[in-house]
C-alpha cells in the first residue's frame, strides 16, 4: 500500500513538472517569437518539438518492442488529427467566445492546408494503394521516395511562408490592434539567448517526461482493455501541449493568425521532418515501417481536411467553426477506443 502511495505522488510530481516545463516552453517562445518576428517566431516552437519528437520516435523504433513499426504512423496521424481539430478547433472556440468573430489571411493559411493535405496523402494513404507490397507498407525505394518528396515539399512551403510570401502570414492591423505585445519594446539579443536555450532544454523536458510517463499510460490503457493506438495519441498530446498552448494562448489575445501558424506548421514540420528521417532510419538499418491507416481514419481524416478548408475558406471565423472541429476531435477519440 506504501509503495503504491508512493508511486502515485512521483507520478502527481512528475505531472506537475510537466506543467511547468510547457509553460515555461510557451514562454520563451513568445519571447523568441517577440524579437524575430512573424511567421519566424511561430517556427521556432514547432520546428523545436518536431526534432525532439523525431529523437523520441527513433528510440522507440531502435528499441524493437512489439508494435515499433506502427509507432511513427501512429505519432503522425495523432498529431494531424490533433491539430487540424483538436488544436485548431479550441483556439476557434476559445478565440470566437471572447472576440465573437476573428481575421486572419486566408491566402496563407490555405497553402499550408493544401501542402499538409498532399503530405498525408503521400505518407499515411498510398501505402493501402500500392500493389508493390502487400499491406499498408511501402517498398524501399517507395519509401525512399515517399521521405525525399515530403522533405521537398516542406522545403517548398518553408521558402513560400518565410521567404517570397512571407506578408501571406503576417496578423492582419485589425488584429494588432488588440495584442498588448504588438508594439512592446523587442527582448534584447542577452535575453533572447537565453530564452533559446531555456526553450529547448524546456521541451527536452517535456519530451523526456513524455516517454518516463508513457509506461504509466501504456498500463491503464492495458488494464482498461484499450486499443494500443491510445498510447500514441496520448504521448502525442503530451509532446504537443506547449504548441497547443501557446495557439490557444495567442487565440485569446486576438492573434488567431500566430495561432493557425503555430498550428498547421506543427502538423507540416511533424510529416515534412519526421517521415524523411524515420524512412532513412528504416532503411539503413532495415528496420519494419507500415504507415497505411485503417479505412475508417481516412474517412476521418479527409473528412478533417474537407472541414478545415471551409473554416479556412473565408478568412473569417466564429465560436461555431471552432464547436465543428472539436466535435470532429472528440469523434476521432471516440473511434480510437471504440472502432
Amino acid at each position: 500500500m506504501a509503495n503504491l502511495l508512493t508511486h502515485t505522488w512521483f507520478i502527481a510530481v512528475l505531472a506537475v513538472i510537466l506543467i511547468g516545463a510547457v509553460l515555461s516552453a510557451v514562454h520563451h517562445a513568445e519571447v523568441i517569437a517577440h524579437k524575430t518576428g512573424e511567421p519566424f517566431g511561430t517556427l521556432v516552437l514547432s520546428i523545436s518539438v518536431t526534432i525532439i519528437e523525431v529523437s523520441l520516435i527513433i528510440a522507440m523504433m531502435l528499441s524493437g518492442h512489439e508494435g515499433s513499426e506502427f509507432i511513427a504512423r501512429d505519432a503522425v496521424f495523432a498529431t494531424v488529427m490533433i491539430v487540424v481539430n483538436g488544436v485548431i478547433g479550441l483556439c476557434i472556440f476559445m478565440g470566437g467566445i471572447k472576440h465573437h468573430e476573428m481575421t486572419f489571411r486566408n491566402e496563407g493559411t490555405n497553402s499550408a492546408l493544401a501542402v499538409l493535405t498532399a503530405l498525408a496523402t503521400f505518407i499515411l494513404v498510398m501505402p493501402i494503394v500500392t500493389i508493390s507490397t502487400p499491406g499498408p507498407d511501402f517498398t524501399k525505394s517507395q519509401l525512399a521516395f515517399a521521405g525525399i518528396a515530403s522533405f521537398a515539399l516542406y522545403i517548398a512551403f518553408l521558402f513560400f511562408q518565410t521567404v517570397s510570401h512571407r506578408d501571406y502570414y503576417l496578423p492582419k492591423v485589425d488584429s494588432l490592434k488588440t495584442d498588448v505585445n504588438a508594439h512592446a519594446d523587442q527582448p534584447s539579443n542577452l535575453k533572447t539567448a537565453a530564452s533559446c536555450f531555456l526553450l529547448l532544454l524546456s521541451l527536452v523536458t517535456v519530451v523526456g517526461l513524455a516517454e518516463v510517463l508513457s509506461p504509466v499510460i501504456e498500463a491503464g490503457v492495458k488494464a482498461a482493455g484499450a486499443p494500443k493506438t491510445i498510447v500514441g495519441i496520448a504521448i502525442a498530446l503530451l509532446v504537443l501541449m506547449p504548441e497547443g498552448f501557446a495557439a490557444v494562448r495567442a487565440a485569446r489575445a486576438n492573434r488567431l493568425q500566430s495561432s493557425l501558424n503555430l498550428a498547421l506548421g506543427s502538423a507540416l514540420a511533424s510529416i515534412g521532418l519526421t517521415i524523411p528521417t524515420v524512412a532513412a532510419i528504416a532503411i539503413f538499418f532495415d528496420l519494419p515501417l507500415s504507415l497505411g491507416i485503417s479505412d475508417l481514419n481516412m474517412v476521418l481524416m479527409y473528412l478533417s481536411f474537407f472541414i478545415g478548408a471551409l473554416t479556412l475558406a473565408i478568412g473569417r471565423t466564429t465560436m461555431l467553426q471552432g464547436v465543428v472541429h472539436m466535435i470532429i476531435f472528440f469523434e476521432y477519440l471516440f473511434l480510437s477506443l471504440v472502432p
